[in-house]
């Protein structure tokens, strides 16, 4: 078998050397590093309909935090769709980020990130954020960035998705998001009409707060980004079936390492791991549910893994359901017709995805081969043998968790992304697809370029990761060289719906007959159909 280029390093005569990556303009005419001037008032006061909002200038920046967009979860309206906010009377301060959503939450967090979320939590949580350089009338393109978590952590107001760095670099509205998750936006009751999934009709009323607001921070709600990573990467996708009444609510999308590959239970499915979740507290229904504080809830999700954990998938307690209401489809058949077909699309994922769970948990890295092959044969059926020897020879000194790890990457999130990829370019449809290909040297190299690696070089903003041990050891040069490329990318695509900018080589649409795919590594380069063997040995099982 021949080696597999997507997993090796090699540095190519084409393409970008690092050194030569500047943050200094984006195609149409905007400079990438110049934002608006600063505001004179270090008070800034915005006239919205549900009242007025007092924010601050932060470092140059206008600021919003903490801004309700939904009426507070609680009570009788925990497990029920988003509402809208009552409004306000008078001025209501807004330079405070409200609590996160409820989640489990360890002091010093993990090895591989560190922390994703911290306190206060509180069900009253549903606000955005927002930085923008001047609240005045510039319409500038807005990015709404959802971040992800396995559906059961994370926080718009956590730094490391600060909108500061592409506000400022990008002369960009930026607004991160709160939503319900674990067992407050992922349970299924199959009230109300059957509907579900309580986290997307708060994102979808973030929107809808978003298009119906944004002119008065200074942003263009005709001109929506929507960006997310990992399950917020799923979210992204999902939101793309809104059928709202007028304007669409975005168009353009990023999706940065989307677990496309998980099924997405139907509602018997969900009934019963619901079921599960009320024979842990021991409760018989949702209404006894109701009764019970959050932090009682949470403490149901460290069993609600043991009983819903599968040997060699990725563990995930909760997962959005097929209600027909909400959601009528898997999220990635979304971005293929009706309002989502004509959302311009970046998707991307990073090399070693799954060594981020798997790569450091002894259970798995003393795994044989003998265990590792009825893992391998629930994707490829008889031919699993052969699958295995594949990925075990496309990496030197494989062990058989590195062929469990490739092939979590490849089931959950390249495959699926790859596919995605092919079916718009297959409708004519624009979408732009990478692979972030550097590793990180932490760990002794063991998680290489693993999920969430590539969200510091995305914001640009390295700063705000001093809690998160997967990047100790980085080349600050390499970094910084990968990073302004990256950066300068993700505003242009925002900006034009176009990724490319001058510092960087050509990046042409994924197109059927080129397969053009980003390796965004030391040395950035263009590559026609970077994972095709692997996507052919998957496409011919499938068949």
């Amino acid at each position: 078998m021949t080696d597999d280029p997507s997993r090796r390093k090699v540095l190519q005569n084409t393409g970008l050397s690092v050194g030569a990556a500047l943050l200094s303009g984006v195609p149409g005419g905007h400079p990438a590093a110049q934002a608006a001037p600063r505001g004179d008032d270090p008070s800034p006061v915005v006239t919205l309909p549900a009242g007025q909002l007092r924010g601050a200038v932060e470092e140059g920046l206008t600021v919003f935090k903490g801004v309700p967009y939904a009426a507070p979860p609680v009570g009788a309206l925990r497990w029920r769709p988003a509402q809208p906010h009552p409004g306000w009377s008078g001025t209501r301060e807004a330079t405070a980020f409200g609590p996160s959503a409820p989640q489990l939450y360890r002091e010093g967090g993990d090895a591989v990130l560190g922390t994703h979320g911290s306190p206060p939590f509180d069900e009253d949580c549903l606000t955005l954020n927002v930085w923008t350089p001047r609240a005045d009338n510039a319409k500038r393109p807005v990015m709404v960035w959802i971040h992800g978590g396995g559906f059961i952590s994370g926080s718009g107001s956590l730094p490391i998705y600060s909108g500061e760095t592409f506000a400022r670099d990008g002369d960009l509205v930026v607004v991160t998001i709160n939503y319900r998750l674990g067992p407050l936006g992922y349970l299924y009751f199959g009230e109300d009409g059957a509907s579900g999934n309580f986290w997307l009709t708060d994102q979808l009323a973030a929107l809808r707060w978003v298009r119906d607001n944004i002119a008065a921070f200074g942003g263009n709600p005709d001109d929506i980004t929507v960006a997310g990573q990992s399950g917020g990467a799923l979210s992204v996708a999902a939101l793309a079936g809104a059928r709202p009444k007028g304007r669409p609510l975005f168009r353009r999308a990023i999706l940065q390492s989307p677990p496309l590959g998980l099924q997405i239970p139907t509602p018997a499915e969900s009934l019963q791991r619901s079921a599960t979740f009320l024979e842990i507290l021991g409760v018989k229904d949702v209404a006894q549910l109701r009764t019970l504080p959050w932090q009682q809830l949470m403490g149901a999700t460290v069993e609600m893994f043991k009983r819903t954990g599968r040997w060699g998938y990725w563990a995930t307690p909760y997962l959005p359901v097929l209600d027909g209401v909400t959601l009528d489809r898997h999220p990635s058949d979304l971005l293929l017709d009706g309002p989502g077909a004509d959302i311009d699309v970046l998707i991307g994922w990073t090399r070693e995805e799954a060594n981020f769970a798997f790569a450091l948990n002894e259970t798995y890295t003393a795994a044989t081969k003998d265990q590792v092959l009825p893992r391998v044969r629930d994707t490829f059926g008889n031919r699993a043998t052969e699958a295995y020897s594949a990925y075990e020879e496309a990496r030197p000194g494989a062990r058989p968790v590195d062929v469990l790890m490739d092939l979590i990457s490849d089931d959950l999130f390249r495959m699926p992304a790859l596919a995605l990829a092919e079916r718009r370019a297959a409708r004519k449809r624009p979408v732009w697809a990478y692979q972030f290909d550097l590793p990180t040297p932490a760990h002794n190299g063991q998680l290489a370029a693993a999920h969430c690696l590539e969200l510091p070089f995305v914001f640009d903003n390295f700063d705000k990761w001093s809690h998160a041990p997967f990047l100790t050891g980085l080349n600050p040069r390499v970094r910084d060289g990968l990073t302004a490329t990256m950066h300068a990318a993700w505003i242009s695509f925002v900006r034009t719906g176009d990724p490319n900018h001058h510092a960087m080589p050509s990046w042409q649409r994924y197109e059927r007959d080129s397969r053009t795919t980003m390796s965004l590594d030391t040395v950035t380069a263009a590559t026609g159909d970077l994972a095709g063997y692997w996507r052919r040995l998957h496409q011919s099982t499938a068949s």
